[in-house]
């Protein structure tokens, strides 16, 4: 039985402009099709190239496409899968510094942090300023923060409307 279609969307924060048509590939060999991006460049990082790519695919494309480019040096990423028929969503962040970060997230873009994931930290962590670091690498916060200055940088960035028809 095929799996039910999900979508979601590559954010391409920053890549060297050699490493693009390489991201593309990467990207196309997953979703098993061409992959085009239109490739701006990165304000916030000179000589680094930003793009989007929508996508639509099995559930668990999203997981694929993150490990699909991981790793590669200058690359800062997210990945989105939205949620789907009984499945949670997720979104999985990288940059060359921290790696990989991956949350799951619900049918209206909340992350869900696991409730063993919130009871070990109280549990370990005593003092306030503990819990809060704790929680705050729960939910990511190192990631968000190098990433921000990229996506606000992108905000004036072209955006392809797509419109479902009949």
């Amino acid at each position: 039985m095929a799996s039910a279609p999900t979508r979601g969307v590559v954010f391409i924060h920053s890549a060297p402009k050699g490493l693009a048509p390489h991201v593309e590939w990467a990207l196309g060999a997953v979703l098993n099709m061409p992959v085009s991006i239109q490739w701006t460049d990165q304000p916030a990082l000179s000589g680094m190239l930003r793009g989007e790519y929508s996508w639509v695919g099995p559930v668990g494309s999203g997981a694929q496409l993150a490990s699909a480019i991981r790793g590669w040096e200058h690359l800062r990423y997210e990945v989105t899968e939205e949620a789907s028929s009984g499945v949670d969503g997720s979104r999985w962040s990288h940059t060359p510094e921290l790696g990989i970060f991956h949350s799951h997230i619900d049918s209206v873009g909340n992350m869900l942090v696991p409730e063993d994931r919130i009871r070990a930290a109280m549990e370990a962590h005593s003092d306030a300023r503990a819990l809060r670091h704790a929680l705050n690498l729960a939910l990511g916060q190192a990631w968000d923060d190098e990433l921000e200055p990229f996506r606000y940088a992108g905000a004036g960035a072209p955006v392809r409307w797509l419109h479902r028809v009949g």
